[in-house]
């Protein structure tokens, strides 16, 4: 029988492939991922493909259709089972595997799933994912044949990994929300051997997410913890998104620290094994964090937004750390240098139980500046990159000092600001950053005049905040 399939517009991404269950991706959608992953892998002379999944209730109907469109490609596929994505990946190196994906919606709401994909140890993302689709619809794949399937737990070696890096000294006391995540039972087993006092909040893995939607860059979903640290007098809180491949903290007084304040507290630390390292953070980190870097001896490079763009850059350069905003943390000192939420959190409670002072003491000393949250304006979805290339060149030709890395970030007296198109979604996203209210007012003002040059009408209705 001939094989051919389409997919959904929509759903191949930029670095993943993701839909609406049962409307814009289907167990038939996981089929054609599988056939056709695997005659890459097949072509690529690989054999061993490492398959997990996450707690969504559409996760093992997915993961089984997946399985069997790899193993009739020929692929032996070991199952790792249910648990967070960076588990997958740490079964990708250590099997070692040939490719590996996980069924995981991510962030998403519970009706979204999706799939992450790794080819020889590397992400598998941009042209690739469009590579798949076209080779699905014009049935490009090896001849049928059968591969065998195993199931294996590695769940135990996983936690005996990382637990291998705690290189703590006093004695924490953590919250944890798990978010009905896909790490819960991993997060249980990696407690018992952590020392300290652990509470974990929502440790049930359930793909409905009855506590809060497990996205710890949306302040309002970081609400139960902030209370939980405040009720148990924590040094701590850490929450986790629904797969466990972003981390969120929360300070002893309650505040949230954003992905890259808490990446000047592991930077620091990486530097003082790595002097000089490379220290990688996307555009639009605060200007503070690659401040930050410069002062403790490394070298802060400003990358392009995006979990594959990032891990590409860090095996290209060897840096031994870097972070996004949304809270991937990748570590190549000691680790794999793919994000890693767990893995990044037993390494930033061995700097807090090695540093002096609090938590809440450490984010008040960093230099305090004023930003926007993210803004997202609507935009055509073949208008997107255009308008930015239009704002880039309008200030490349004032005069202005801009930077466009990804997108274009601007430097000013005031500050800067940040215009990028989404990968994911006909949005543009921009955010500003100044040491005062007026400046910062200041720079909203160029941005949205730069809008408007390109026929856009943009909302400032969100509001500022301090971080």
């Amino acid at each position: 029988m001939t094989f051919s399939h389409k997919f959904h517009a929509s759903s191949l991404r930029e670095y993943d492939i993701r839909g609406i269950v049962g409307e814009t991706l289907t167990e038939a959608d996981a089929f054609a991922i599988g056939r056709v992953f695997g005659s890459m892998v097949a072509e690529a002379g690989g054999r061993k493909v490492a398959v997990g999944r996450d707690g969504r209730l559409s996760s093992p109907a997915l993961a089984a259709a997946l399985i069997k469109g790899l193993t009739e490609s020929g692929m032996d596929v070991v199952d790792v089972g249910q648990g967070p994505t960076p588990m997958l990946y740490y079964a990708s190196f250590t099997e070692p595997a040939d490719g590996a994906v996980m069924v995981t919606g991510s962030h998403n709401p519970p009706n979204y799933n999706g799939f992450k994909m790794m080819l020889k140890n590397k992400p598998f993302f941009g042209k690739q994912i469009q590579d798949l689709g076209a080779r699905a619809a014009a049935g490009q794949v090896v001849p049928a044949s059968q591969g065998g399937v195993v199931q294996k737990d590695i769940s135990d070696a996983y936690v005996a990994r990382m637990v291998q890096d705690w290189d703590g000294e006093r004695k924490l006391k953590v919250v944890w929300d798990n978010g009905n995540g896909a790490a819960g039972d991993v997060l249980v087993k990696l407690l018992e051997q952590l020392p300290g006092e652990h509470k974990v909040l929502n440790a049930k893995i359930d793909g409905t997410f009855p506590a809060h939607h497990p996205d710890p860059t949306v302040p309002k979903n970081l609400e139960q913890l902030i209370a939980a640290v405040a009720a148990e007098g924590a040094d701590v809180g850490i929450a986790f998104d629904g797969d466990a491949d972003r981390i969120g903290l929360v300070d002893n007084e309650g505040h949230i620290l954003f992905g890259d304040q808490f990446l000047i507290l592991m930077a620091r630390d990486v530097l003082r094994q790595h002097p000089g390292a490379t220290i990688i953070a996307d555009v639009k980190a605060s200007q503070v964090l690659f401040d930050e870097v410069a002062k403790a001896g490394g070298q802060p490079l400003m990358w392009k937004t995006g979990h594959s763009l990032i891990k590409s850059k860090m095996a290209e350069l060897g840096s031994p750390l870097a972070g996004e905003m949304s809270g991937h943390i990748f570590y190549n000192d000691k680790w794999y240098g793919f994000d890693d939420a767990l893995y990044a959190a037993v390494r930033v409670l061995g700097v807090i139980s090695r540093t002096p002072g609090t938590v809440g003491e450490f984010r008040a000393s960093l230099p305090a500046v004023l930003n926007t949250p993210e803004l997202r304006f609507d935009c055509d979805e073949d208008r997107k990159f255009a308008v930015v290339a239009e704002v880039a060149a309008r200030l490349k030709d004032a005069g202005e000092k801009v930077s466009d890395t990804d997108g274009v970030r601007v430097n000013t007296a005031d500050g800067w600001w940040l215009l990028r198109a989404s990968n994911t979604q006909a949005v543009l996203v921009a955010r500003a950053e100044s040491t005062s209210e007026a400046g910062l007012e200041r720079l909203k003002a160029a941005l949205a005049a730069q809008l408007a040059a390109s026929g856009l009408t943009p909302d400032f209705s969100a509001t500022n905040a301090g971080h």
